[in-house]
């Protein structure tokens, strides 16, 4: 009998890594997913069973809007402030439901130093997710702030923070 081989589909069109995906099923851990479409960032705390992924807490950065985020920069929710606040949302969440400290998945998007993936992680951290990482990859506390904007958006984004502390 010949045995055939399976068409990686997902992989021709550059959505899954399967080596990657490997490595982080076998470290038997949950993971924080880190999803990043046109218009949001999406974050998901997901374990896994036998090959089998099962979501257990999902975050969007659209749900900023809920606390604060000024309605006219609703273009601008997947920017490095609305990633280190979806980072930092989720975190408290994991950390409020006491699961399990989670490996960070990223998926197929590239890890560069210094970038909006890395603030999302510094959310993580912030929230009180228990989780290594150098510091050195972290974006500048202006630019997480979002010092760098056209609107200077630090005092908004510490109302937001401060709205999610208090929930």
């Amino acid at each position: 009998m010949r045995m055939k081989k399976v068409s990686k589909r997902r992989r021709k069109e550059n959505k899954t890594d399967y080596a990657k995906r490997l490595k982080l099923l076998k470290s038997g851990l949950p993971r924080v997913v880190f999803r990043k479409s046109n218009r949001y960032v999406t974050a998901q705390y997901v374990t896994s069973s036998e090959a089998q992924d099962k979501v257990e807490l999902s975050v969007n950065s659209k749900q900023l809007l809920g606390y604060g985020w000024p309605k006219e920069n609703v273009g601008s929710l997947k920017t490095t402030p609305a990633e280190y606040l979806t980072g930092y949302l989720i975190g408290k969440e994991i950390v409020k439901k006491k699961f399990e400290t989670p490996i960070v998945d990223f998926g197929m998007h590239r890890s560069l130093h210094k970038a909006g993936l890395y603030s999302f992680l510094k959310g993580l951290i912030d929230a009180g997710v228990k989780m290594k990482a150098d510091k050195k990859v972290f974006p500048g506390e202006d630019r997480i702030k979002g010092k760098h904007m056209k609107k200077d958006f630090s005092a908004t984004f510490e109302k937001i923070k401060s709205q999610i502390d208090k929930k």
